[in-house]
């Protein structure tokens, strides 16, 4: 659960920019200097002044405003998530207070809030990452298709490093690798995770 919500904040806050949160920050820059061939990404001194260049996995700040009026719009069925309109602050350009709600943006939304925004092999990448999710929660799993994810998320995980800076990837963002084995000796994930006890206590807590 906290990794599905770790890789969704780290995706959703670099692709809109959120300030102080972004993965695309001035050290990674630096990093990408040091360490990568994209001189495209590298900062750019002019002077006394310094320049940060947009990288392509970055909206626009006019793109960004889109994505969020369109989850200021959004409804859903009831109880398949909360109001996630709510949640949405339109003048900071942030969302707060999301929690249970990573799941349904992580498994459902990240394709739609990005589709045609983002190049093609940029969103596919996000696409075969948000898919990977909803498919190792699902409610039943055969062996087969297990193993295929054991190959597929290893191939996701190199594309994803190939789009964002190396900030980006921090523990959290490896450990999806370990995943399919887990489902293999654990079996269903909602028999094992902590959504239900979480929803417990805020009920209790009410």
């Amino acid at each position: 659960m906290h990794i599905e919500k770790n890789v969704f904040e780290n995706i959703f806050n670099t692709v809109i920019d959120v300030m102080g949160k972004t993965k695309d920050n001035i050290k990674a820059r630096l990093d990408i200097a040091l360490f990568y061939n994209r001189k495209n990404m590298e900062l750019v001194c002019d002077g006394s002044r310094v320049a940060k260049p947009r990288a392509n996995v970055v909206l626009e700040k006019n793109t960004q405003l889109l994505v969020y009026k369109w989850l200021k719009s959004l409804y859903f069925p009831n109880g398949h998530a909360s109001n996630i309109s709510r949640l949405v602050h339109m003048e900071e350009c942030k969302l707060y207070g999301m929690s249970h709600d990573c799941q349904v943006f992580m498994q459902t939304l990240i394709p739609l809030a990005f589709c045609d925004l983002l190049s093609n092999g940029i969103w596919d990448a996000l696409m075969e990452i948000s898919h990977f999710f909803r498919d190792i929660c699902s409610s039943k799993l055969n062996v087969d298709h297990i193993e295929r994810f054991e190959t597929n998320i290893i191939e996701t995980i190199c594309k994803l490093e190939m789009i964002f800076p190396p900030s980006f990837f921090d523990s959290m963002e490896h450990l999806p690798v370990h995943l399919p084995f887990e489902v293999k000796v654990g079996g269903p994930v909602q028999y094992r995770w902590i959504y239900p006890f979480e929803r417990l206590d805020i009920t209790v807590a009410m």
